[in-house]
């Protein structure tokens, strides 16, 4: 008797070392897939109509499984987690970040926006010091979870990032926040902002304010018309541009990602449903683009992941054609663009 416990127990072990190297590198595997989706779990709020409670992400996240998404890229709003000056709260992204990660989701948490307290405007400069305490209680408190971070939201716009100085501001943030959390987690690894109105003449300021040497991974929003016949030569005219500045200041070892890139898909095109390029592509023209850009531009070297804007339509939250870049509808119906993504993914894996 005493023999076949002690065999079973040796079985148990090897059974559960080896399931647990299969889980190692399960997930190896699954933090180098390139799919990705702009998802707003932590939008909860008057403003955004509540547009995601937890039984709406535990929905969402199981169709992302379906479609083969691996990443999410999403807020982790500064307002949430210090709601008054100096007392924070993370227990709102807890439960976000557990049903993420219990589904085997990778997260890029965006590090982002004035909180209510400051007294000014929410895409103001931050406090450099205030901005890098909530920073850095965030990344330490995820640490065991989320090992991606992008510091702030495309600063080369000025809906997003004020004032507009050719980066200076923002590279200094970029700096002194990078140098903080490496200390705190220096596994983790930090993406720049994504710039997305001017991105290579961002990028090339990033490195004449700060240089190389303060984020990991350059992260771009390349936003082009699908409706035009050279979209992919516009796009990888962007890409072309990024590579020959990382080059330039010998940086071209790095990932490229593209943590935004998308457009519309509407049932019917009309002006009032247009987004800043124009009349909005139909529900199969975007479902045509989201083909197109994942079957080649991850063929471009250095670029390893791609973020589709957005997971979810949004409808009436910018009342234009914004609020269709969903590949699932605001009530969960899948888009063509949903099947064209699965497709791919499937092809891929």
């Amino acid at each position: 008797m005493k023999k076949r416990l002690i065999l079973f127990l040796f079985c148990l072990f090897v059974y559960g070392y080896l399931y647990s190297e299969e889980m190692r590198t399960n997930m190896k595997d699954n933090v180098n897939s390139p799919y990705g989706v702009l998802a707003f779990f932590a939008w909860d709020h008057e403003w955004n109509h509540n547009h995601y409670n937890e039984e709406k992400i535990k929905k969402a996240v199981s169709l992302m499984k379906e479609a083969g998404i691996d990443w999410i890229r999403m807020d982790f709003l500064w307002g949430d987690v210090e709601p008054k000056r100096g007392v924070f709260n993370f227990e709102k992204y807890d439960r976000i970040v557990n049903i993420v990660r219990a589904s085997n989701i990778h997260i890029l948490g965006i590090l982002e926006y004035n909180p209510e307290w400051r007294k000014d405007k929410w895409n103001a400069a931050p406090w450099k010091d205030l901005y890098i305490i909530y920073a850095s209680k965030v990344v330490q408190h995820f640490k065991d979870r989320v090992k991606h971070w992008e510091v702030w939201n495309e600063p080369d716009d000025t809906t997003y990032w004020e004032p507009q100085d050719n980066m200076k501001t923002y590279s200094e943030l970029l700096k002194d926040t990078y140098t903080v959390l490496k200390i705190i987690d220096p596994d983790c690894k930090i993406a720049m902002g994504g710039v997305a109105k001017t991105i290579v003449l961002s990028l090339k300021n990033i490195y004449k304010n700060i240089g190389k040497d303060y984020f990991d991974i350059v992260n771009i929003h390349p936003f082009i018309n699908p409706l035009v016949k050279e979209r992919m030569v516009y796009l990888n005219g962007i890409y072309k541009g990024v590579r020959q500045m990382m080059k330039r200041f010998k940086d071209a070892h790095k990932e490229i990602w593209f943590t935004e890139i998308g457009s519309p898909g509407v049932k019917e095109p009309d002006p009032s449903n247009g987004w800043w390029h124009g009349l909005s592509p139909t529900e199969e023209e975007q479902a045509r683009w989201v083909k197109e850009v994942y079957t080649n531009a991850l063929k471009w070297k250095g670029v390893t992941k791609i973020f589709w804007a957005f997971f979810r339509d949004a409808q009436g939250h910018w009342n234009n054609g914004v609020d269709y870049f969903g590949l699932v509808t605001t009530d969960f119906k899948k888009k063509p663009a949903f099947d064209a993504y699965k497709e791919v993914t499937k092809r891929k894996k």
